[in-house]
């Protein structure tokens, strides 16, 4: 009898021993639901079945082609050739692309769009109907995207000064310094000669063959992948792909698709950088690594958890000096990954505090020294392993719900980078064991090769007159680091603590309870004389979310309390809570995964939070805190100061914010209190004492909140613990209401041009109206679709006729409260050249329209899409949310179709004359325009 149970024993530890050892060499499970093939021709395809979205497909074409590829003549063609792709293929001419699918519902910009980068280009069209006309729709449109563009010289032409446009709009001191930056960047390869917006002598030059020679070397078969995400049938989808692709042919004697490899460097690579409008600086310490793009194995994993872990354990040391007042950067920052496609990256970004950039540097290079000599703590990597582990769980619970943006991203990196479509699950198997054989020594080891004497780079972005950090500087501060024996081992005794540690609570009771059938809600009763509503939801699986909203807001402040509530839900959330600072806190929930954050707006304040089912009570835990111990840490208050102190320096010549600036001052006035500028003496208005003072005023009350709960946690579970953590709060029946807090213009009818010193001349154009109108639910729609159908038409005659803008943003609204107003507003950054003739073709706009002469089709196309997105957000929690939310503070049904689609059905022409043309008729309005200064 012993020796069969000493041979179970060794049995069951052989077993043991086999299921712990790892074949570093095994490739990694793949992602059976993805469905990828290759045709004869070389087009890559993917088919992902998810109902994450119900009825709805995304489509993408992934060009293995970038802006590195361009010759000298053709810098920003690959970017020009992604505008052309919307600009007439031979099945969808002009802007038949954007044409069909608006009229399903689509719009452009959200749901379809495209951009370039240096190595790829990627089209998109996101949750379209999953209709097999559609289906076979978009897949003619990537069809077309993959080898029919026509690139007629009249598009071409009327294309360029969109993108002369778009560049105007993304200029910027920072935008410069960038510039001044990408050699030491990229080592002085093609990369930095090649931003994708390109050079505008090009754009407004180049000859139509230039681009339709770049068109066809490099918008080929054998570097295009196809993905289609949603709700198909994979074999139909297959079925068709091979038979409308198949036929493309395959490019004679392709040019090679070359990658760019970025040379070694011995010596640290230097650039100080610096503008007139720049007035903070940045050090960026990096040290580049070879990528692999061979099929990822075992031992990848592992490396890659490592690297994880490293980056995770340093960014908490990191954020833990950054909270302390006496750090001499305000942030700082780590992480390792993607630079280019060849290559990986060890950052490490500073953000110093004024004059202070030699200190900081020096502060982040140590603690990244620290680490290196001494490695980590095992209570650090205890705490890391917990994280991941919950991450991982958390991700296979949730591996249904994976977003069509999401999978889309995978899929990509598989195509252009070679990494693998995993099994999250089987990897978790495989993490478990990583993490159970790995020592303090291999992260310490490999941190140590990740810490190279080579392909260094240091790129600082100064500022004018200051005292920059030199090359010669930062070599000698890396020296004395580096070699410095006096640099001690990181000290952690963090470790048994508990988030409810030494509190005492005596539980309440749920007093009432009643089921509304309506929407399929509970509302609780406690006996503090809160309420709660909840409703449970599983369509996002282990999700839970949580509001807690109260009337009052900043409407009952003071205005010398008004600064310090704008900054109050910052100071709240680096305060910590209960007994634990910021950085305790995340130790303290380490392995946990939810959050809390708070806010105090206009006219509400509230609480929202959320967290996976398992750790609903961690939620509760933190609500209870926010009431009944909230943390007011006075180093958090110096170092947010401190914060203010640079970000007031950093805005003071940004010509961006000196835009608003002025808008805000034309509109409102100068010293408004309620749109008062952040300046120096805003700043100096917040204290301390104030923002304790308007915390533990707004939120003395539990019992004015309404809490409503949503997520796939039962009643069973839930309810005990509101009767422990809600209804324990104490409460008054006290009840507070919002107050008229609008502000008015400084007159009914502003019209004014701001001149602005600038680098890059660009005007920019503020036009906005307002009215009294009755409030009700169909004037809200009525007025969310006037802005969406002006949004249709600035983009034809703005942008498209005119080619004078990149975009315009137009909006009209209607709001409830303070008070019952109507609004139209157009705002757009333009050629200086047009500002005059494009304004008047907006009210010339506004006209037609305040007269009824309004295009079905665009008012059409507006409904459809208002259908199709309601039809698809029901898809999701956050919904439910919405839902319960409207339900009881707002008193309407949004599952009743009188409440939405009967309104949006009856929608008509003279809905939108009658709505326009009361805003616009005596309105309130006001003109104001930026221009350049000579």
């Amino acid at each position: 009898m012993k020796r069969i149970l000493l041979l179970l024993v060794v049995f069951v530890v052989c077993l043991n021993t086999a299921a712990q050892s790892l074949d570093l060499s095994q490739p990694l499970s793949t992602n059976s639901k993805i469905k990828k093939g290759v045709l004869p021709n070389g087009l890559t395809y993917y088919i992902y079945n998810t109902d994450v979205t119900k009825k709805a497909v995304s489509y993408y074409i992934i060009q293995n082609v970038g802006s590195v590829l361009e010759n000298d003549d053709q810098q920003g063609l690959a970017h020009f050739l992604e505008h052309m792709a919307f600009n007439g293929t031979k099945n969808f001419e002009g802007k038949g692309i954007l044409n069909t699918l608006q009229k399903h519902g689509a719009v452009f910009g959200k749901d379809i769009n495209a951009y370039t980068s240096f190595d790829e280009t990627v089209y998109n069209m996101n949750d379209i109907p999953a209709t097999q006309e559609l289906i076979d729709t978009c897949l003619l449109v990537l069809h077309d995207w993959s080898n029919d563009l026509l690139l007629t010289d009249e598009e071409i032409d009327a294309e360029r000064g969109v993108i002369k446009e778009e560049w105007r709009t993304r200029q910027s001191g920072r935008m410069r310094v960038l510039k001044q930056s990408l050699p030491t960047m990229f080592n002085n390869t093609i990369y930095s000669k090649r931003m994708p917006i390109g050079t505008m002598s090009v754009v407004e030059n180049f000859e139509y063959k230039a681009l339709r020679d770049f068109y066809h070397d490099w918008y080929r078969s054998d570097l295009q992948a196809i993905a289609i995400i949603g709700d198909v049938d994979v074999n139909t989808v297959e079925s068709k792909i091979i038979k409308l692709f198949t036929p493309i042919p395959a490019v004679d004697n392709p040019k090679e698709r070359f990658l760019v490899n970025i040379p070694d460097n011995n010596q640290m690579l230097y650039s100080l950088a610096m503008d007139e409008e720049v007035t903070t600086s940045q050090i960026n310490f990096s040290i580049r690594h070879q990528k692999a793009l061979t099929n990822e194995t075992v031992a990848d994993l592992r490396q890659s958890l490592i690297n994880r872990m490293i980056i995770s354990m340093l960014s908490s040391r990191i954020r833990e000096i950054s909270k302390k007042p006496d750090a001499p950067f305000l942030g700082a920052g780590i992480s390792y990954g993607n630079f280019t496609r060849t290559t990986n990256s060890l950052n490490l970004n500073i953000y110093p505090k004024p004059n202070e950039q030699h200190k900081a540097f020096k502060a982040g290079l140590e603690e990244l020294n620290r680490a290196v000599k001494f490695g980590f703590t095992e209570g650090e990597i205890e705490r890391t392993e917990i994280k991941i582990k919950n991450s991982y769980e958390t991700q296979i619970t949730k591996v249904d719900d994976k977003s069509h943006k999401r999978i889309a991203s995978e899929i990509q990196k598989n195509y252009l980078e070679n990494t693998t479509l995993s099994d999250v699950t089987k990897n978790y198997e495989l993490v478990k064991i990583i993490l159970d054989k790995l020592t303090a020594d291999d992260i310490h080891n490999r941190l140590k090769e990740l810490y190279t004497q080579k392909n260094r780079s240091l790129i600082v972005t100064g500022v004018k007159g200051k005292n920059n950090l030199t090359e010669s500087e930062a070599l000698d501060i890396i020296s004395t680091v580096e070699n410095d024996e006096r640099l001690l081992a990181y000290f952690d005794d963090f470790g048994g603590k508990a988030l409810m540690s030494g509190i005492e609570i005596i539980p309440g009771e749920i007093r009432t309870e009643r089921d509304n059938e309506a929407i399929e809600a509970t509302t609780f009763r406690l006996t503090n004389g809160v309420t709660v509503h909840y409703k449970y939801a599983n369509k996002n699986k282990n999700d839970v979310q949580l509001r807690a909203i109260s009337y009052g807001g900043t409407s009952l402040l003071n205005n010398d309390d008004l600064p310090s509530a704008d900054l109050l839900g910052n100071f709240i959330a680096s305060s910590g809570l209960g007994n634990y600072s910021a950085t305790d806190l995340a130790k303290v929930l380490a392995g946990k995964t939810a959050k809390t954050h708070i806010e105090v707006n206009g006219l509400t304040e509230s609480i929202t939070g959320s967290s996976v089912t398992k750790d609903v009570e961690t939620l509760l835990q933190m609500i209870y805190l926010r009431f009944v111990k909230p943390r007011f840490d006075d180093d958090a208050y110096k170092v947010l100061m401190g914060k203010i102190d640079n970000y007031i320096i950093r805005r003071s010549n940004d010509v961006n914010q000196k835009i608003n600036d002025s808008v805000t001052i034309a509109v409102y006035g100068k010293n408004n209190p309620k749109r008062a500028l952040f300046t120096r003496e805003y700043a100096n208005k917040m204290t301390f004492d104030k923002m304790k003072s308007i915390y533990l005023d707004r939120f003395k009350n539990v019992a004015d909140f309404e809490f409503f709960i949503v997520g796939d946690i039962d009643q069973k579970t839930l309810k005990p613990l509101l009767e422990k953590y809600i209804a324990s709060i104490p409460a008054t029946k006290e009840k507070e209401t919002w107050k008229d807090n609008s502000v008015n213009w400084v007159s009914n009818s502003i019209d004014k041009d701001v001149f602005i010193k600038m680098e890059d001349p660009k005007s920019t154009v503020h036009i906005a109206y307002k009215n009294n109108m009755d409030y009700s639910l169909e004037n809200e729609i009525i007025a969310k679709t006037v802005g969406d159908i002006l949004q249709l038409r600035f983009t034809e005659t703005l942008r498209e006729e005119e080619g004078g803008t990149y975009g315009a943003s137009a909006l009209a609204s209607i709001v409830k409260r303070p008070l019952e107003q109507a609004f139209i507003s157009v705002n757009f950054d333009c050629n200086p050249e047009k500002v005059e003739q494009l304004i008047s073709i907006v009210h010339a706009e506004l006209k037609k329209i305040a007269k009824g002469e309004i295009n079905q089709v665009d008012l059409d196309k507006t409904t459809t899409n208002y259908l199709k997105e309601r039809k698809q957000q029901q898809d999701y929690n956050s919904y439910d949310m919405t839902l319960l939310t409207n339900f009881y503070r707002e008193g309407y049904n949004m599952n009743s179709p009188e409440n939405f689609e009967k309104i949006i059905n009856e929608i008509s022409v003279k809905d939108i004359k009658s709505f326009v043309k009361h805003v616009l008729k005596k309105a309130k309005t006001y003109e104001v325009v930026i221009k350049p200064k000579n």
